[in-house]
């Protein structure tokens, strides 16, 4: 698996970084919310912008919290994100096959319901 850095070197960590951060940190275990809920909530920025946040600095939060919209498993990290899921309680949707597959966004999505931080 790959190590996630809390922050790459020589990078200095911006305020929009520092806000996805700090509603990442605020999702309550066996909730989630999306890359676009993350980007509506704090009022900028998209998915995309996001996700790339997550990806230079979220290994200090709880980064399995920060999910696909359409509760697809991020690759490469499948294994320790059930994990976390399984302990936290998150709803799974559970595959042809038995295993779980996805999250099921309806029952985990979390409603931020405060203004953008």
């Amino acid at each position: 698996m790959t190590t996630r850095r809390t922050r790459p070197a020589g990078a200095e960590i911006g305020e929009f970084a520092s806000r996805v951060l700090e509603v990442a940190e605020s999702i309550p275990p066996g909730r989630v919310m999306s890359y676009g809920d993350v980007a509506e909530y704090v009022g900028e920025g998209g998915p995309r912008q996001v996700g790339r946040v997550m990806a230079l600095w979220g290994g200090g939060v709880p980064w399995w919290r920060v999910v696909h919209a359409d509760g697809s498993l991020l690759s490469g990290h499948e294994r320790e994100a059930l994990r976390h899921y399984r302990s936290e309680g998150t709803p799974l949707r559970i595959g042809a096959d038995g295993k779980p597959g996805r999250l099921d966004m309806r029952k985990a999505r979390w409603p931020a319901e405060s203004q953008p931080i």
